[in-house]
C-alpha cells in the first residue's frame, strides 16, 4: 500500500513539474512624474498642482490606466496622439488596446486646476505579454511659478464672460505659455501656479494670510502637511516667474495692510526678493527670469537689480503685453499663450549656456 501511495504522489508531483507555470498577472509600469505628487504607500500618486503629467513606455499593443478624480479633467495620450478624456468624478479604469505592435509611451496629463482635491493615479497597467520599459526623464528641466496666467485660466473661451464651471472647463494648463515653450524645447516641466495668488496680496485683496509664496513648498497646493523635503533629481537649469498681477491689478482698499501704493509697492519688492532668494538657495543651479506686465513690469526691474547684486547667476527679466486677453475674465487665450511661448522662447534662443549643455 505504501509503496503505491509513494508512486502516486511522485506521479503528481511530476505532473506539477511538467505542468506551465501560471502566468503572472502584468505588472503596474515604472513611471516617471512631471509636477509635484505625494508618493503614497501603495505606490499611487495623489497631485493637485496644474499641468501635472505621468508616462511609462512598455513593449506592447494595449495598456490601461487607473485613476480616482474629483473634478479634474485628465488626458490620455499614446505616443503623443489624445485617445480619452477624462472627465467623470471618481474611479476610472480604462484600456487602450489594438496598438501596432512595438514600443509605445502612455502619457496622462492634467489639464483642470485643482485649487483643492486633485486626483490619484493608480497606475499604468500593460496587456499581458507585454515588457515594461523604464521611463525617460529629460535632461532640460524648467520650472514656472505663477498664478491664474501661469495656470491657462480659460484659456480656451473665446470671451471674457464665463461661469465658474465654464472657467473649469475651458482651462488646458497643458496648452499654457509655460508647457508650451517647454514641449518645444525638449524640457521637462512643473507648473506650480494658483489662480487669484499673488506674493503679498492676492486678487482684490481677499484670502488674507494666503500667498503663492506660502503654498509654493507643498507638494499638492491644499496640503500644507506634505512639503518637497529635497530637491532629489529635480534639478531645473530655468526657473521662469510671474506674479504680480494680483498684488496690482485691482486698488487698495479701506483696511487692507497698507495705507497706499508706495507701502505695497515696497512690502511687494522685499517680499519677492525674499521668496527669490529662497527659490535660488533651493535651486544653485538655476537661471531665473522674472515676467511682468506694464501693472508692474517696473518692480520687477528693480527686483531684478536687487537679486543681481549677489546672484550666482544673473536674472533676467521678460515683459509681457499687446495681448488680446480674450480668456475667461480678460485672462490669456490659447493665441497669447502661444505668443508668449514665443517670446519666452525667443529669450532662451538668445542664452543656450543656461541649459548647461543639456540637449533637447
Amino acid at each position: 500500500m505504501k509503496s503505491l501511495r509513494a508512486a502516486a504522489a511522485a506521479a503528481l508531483l511530476a505532473l506539477l513539474a511538467a505542468a506551465p507555470a501560471a502566468a503572472q498577472a502584468p505588472q503596474p509600469l515604472p513611471v516617471h512624474v512631471g509636477g509635484r505628487a505625494i508618493a503614497n504607500p501603495d505606490g499611487s500618486r495623489t497631485f493637485g498642482w496644474p499641468a501635472v503629467y505621468i508616462e511609462g513606455r512598455f513593449h506592447g499593443t494595449a495598456v490601461s490606466v487607473s485613476v480616482e478624480t474629483r473634478d479634474d479633467r485628465l488626458q490620455l495620450l499614446i505616443d503623443g496622439t489624445p485617445k480619452a478624456l477624462l472627465i467623470q468624478p471618481g474611479s476610472a479604469s480604462l484600456t487602450i488596446a489594438g496598438l501596432a505592435p512595438g514600443d509605445h509611451v502612455v502619457r496622462l496629463e492634467k489639464i483642470t486646476e485643482s485649487q483643492s482635491g486633485g486626483s490619484r493615479f493608480i497606475g499604468f497597467t500593460p496587456a499581458a505579454g507585454s515588457i515594461a520599459l523604464p521611463p525617460a526623464a529629460r535632461a532640460r528641466q524648467i520650472e514656472f511659478i505663477g498664478d491664474s496666467y501661469t495656470v491657462g485660466y480659460g484659456n480656451l473661451s473665446h470671451g471674457e464672460t464665463c461661469t465658474q464651471q465654464q472657467v473649469h472647463d475651458l482651462t488646458d494648463s497643458q496648452q499654457a505659455f509655460g508647457p508650451l515653450v517647454a514641449r518645444a524645447l525638449g524640457a521637462d516641466y512643473r507648473v506650480n501656479a494658483f489662480s487669484g495668488y499673488g506674493v503679498v496680496r492676492n486678487y482684490n485683496g481677499t484670502s488674507a494670510g494666503q500667498s503663492l509664496p506660502l503654498i509654493y513648498p507643498r507638494l499638492k497646493p491644499d496640503d500644507a502637511t506634505h512639503v518637497e523635503g529635497d530637491r532629489g533629481a529635480w534639478q531645473p537649469q530655468v526657473i521662469v516667474i510671474n506674479l504680480g498681477t494680483n498684488d496690482w491689478s485691482t486698488p487698495l482698499h479701506a483696511g487692507e495692510a497698507w495705507p497706499d501704493k508706495d507701502a505695497l509697492a515696497a512690502d511687494y519688492r522685499a517680499k519677492y526678493v525674499a521668496f527669490a532668494r529662497t527659490v535660488m538657495a533651493l535651486q544653485p543651479q538655476a537661471h531665473l527670469i522674472l515676467m511682468g506686465s506694464d501693472l508692474f513690469f517696473d518692480q520687477v526691474e528693480r527686483i531684478a537689480a536687487t537679486l543681481n547684486q549677489d546672484a550666482r547667476n544673473p536674472v533676467v527679466t521678460l515683459h509681457f503685453g499687446g495681448l488680446d486677453m480674450d480668456g475667461c475674465h480678460h485672462h490669456l487665450s490659447i493665441k497669447d499663450d502661444r505668443t508668449e511661448a514665443a517670446a519666452l522662447q525667443a529669450l532662451l534662443d538668445q542664452h543656450p549656456d543656461y541649459w548647461n549643455g543639456a540637449k533637447p
